[in-house]
């Protein structure tokens, strides 16, 4: 059985940090691009970051370039989001998804999320 289990979510004041966790089960983890999404209320979700398989290469929403690092231990099965200089803009249900694109269709799975609250 697939598992994606986010951690570490909660309530920061303006200026913090989170550092959010996601381990995965169930799957072969090292081979599988994974991404954090968020999805604050009202809006719809959007990429935050995405890491490949080997962990080489790494990408960032505009919105949290240089505030936000990726990364992922594929010993551990666990990614890894630190959120610095969090704002209230920052808000959200953060998600992990771990997506293959060698076969078709994509398999694609998801966690269930983790409640960031950025406020003072």
């Amino acid at each position: 059985q697939v598992r994606l289990v986010e951690s570490w979510g909660g309530l920061v004041q303006p200026g913090g940090s989170l550092r959010l966790s996601c381990l995965a089960s169930g799957y072969t983890f090292s081979s599988y691009t994974m991404n954090w999404y968020r999805q604050a209320p009202g809006k719809e979700r959007e990429l935050v970051a995405a890491i490949t398989h080997g962990g080489i290469s790494r990408n960032y929403a505009d919105t949290v370039k240089g505030r936000f690092t990726m990364s992922r231990d594929n010993g551990q099965n666990t990614v890894f989001l630190q959120m610095n200089s969090l704002n209230l803009e920052d808000t959200a249900v953060y998600f992990c998804n771990a997506v293959s694109y060698s076969g078709w269709p994509v398999t694609e799975y998801w966690g269930q999320g983790t409640q960031v609250t950025v406020s003072s």
